[in-house]
């Protein structure tokens, strides 16, 4: 993987940084994880390309510079668990495992899951718990969490996530419809209260079985 290095140093330096992703922390976890070992072999030359990859069963992982921004706006602590929802290639949760103490990754397709599970096994990271199953509206935790990421779009935030969020606790979301969706930072305030703060624009596919109905025009 020699030959990736100047990719790699090209996507922090040229991609992800002039993307207004400043934070140290996130920089150096995003230096540290080797994207193309997490994609297929006959795509990993365009690993560090500022694009959403094919990553089987009909799925993407998300551009560098959404990476980036994603994880500067969690602002995640060393002794904090964050949930993930979408698991995909397990690039995205390599580096929610390099900023926060555990993860909870949960991913739709078997497949997917078993191919993440090999690829963080072979970086050495093991403070992640994956799961498979449908998260597209609930997800049972046994404890309240400091931070829920979703790696694919709603219409509108379920509203069990935002109850399995522990008091000062924040969930981040894209929502929306294409082609006009919005980064939202959920904080959990207090028992009854969150904030919402609309970050930037994006647009990235939507959740399994949470997908924008079609509406009908007659």
């Amino acid at each position: 993987m020699v030959k990736f290095n100047n990719a790699h140093s090209n996507m922090v330096a040229q991609q992800v940084r002039p993307g207004d992703v400043l934070d140290a922390r996130v920089l150096a976890a995003m230096t540290a994880i080797p994207r193309e070992g997490f994609v297929d072999t006959d795509i990993a030359p365009l690993a560090y390309a500022d694009t959403q990859l094919p990553i089987g069963c009909g799925q993407t992982m998300l551009s560098p510079i959404q990476e980036g921004r994603f994880l500067q706006a969690l602002n995640l602590q060393s002794h904090e668990t964050v949930m993930e929802l979408g698991t995909g290639s397990g690039y995205f949760t390599a580096l929610l495992a390099q900023l926060a103490g555990r993860v909870v990754s949960v991913e739709f397709f078997a497949e997917l899951s078993e191919l993440a599970s090999q690829r963080l096994d072979q970086q050495g990271i093991e403070n992640v718990s994956l799961q498979v199953g449908d998260a597209s509206k609930s997800w049972s935790l046994p404890d309240r969490i400091d931070a829920i990421v979703m790696t694919a779009a709603y219409v509108s935030v379920p509203e069990h996530y935002l109850h399995q969020l522990k008091v000062g606790g924040r969930l981040l979301a894209v929502t929306g419809k294409a082609p006009a969706m919005s980064v939202q930072l959920i904080q959990r305030v207090s028992e009854w209260d969150w904030q919402t703060e609309s970050l930037f624009e994006t647009v990235i596919p939507a959740v399994i079985n949470a997908e924008p109905k079609t509406e009908f025009k007659f």
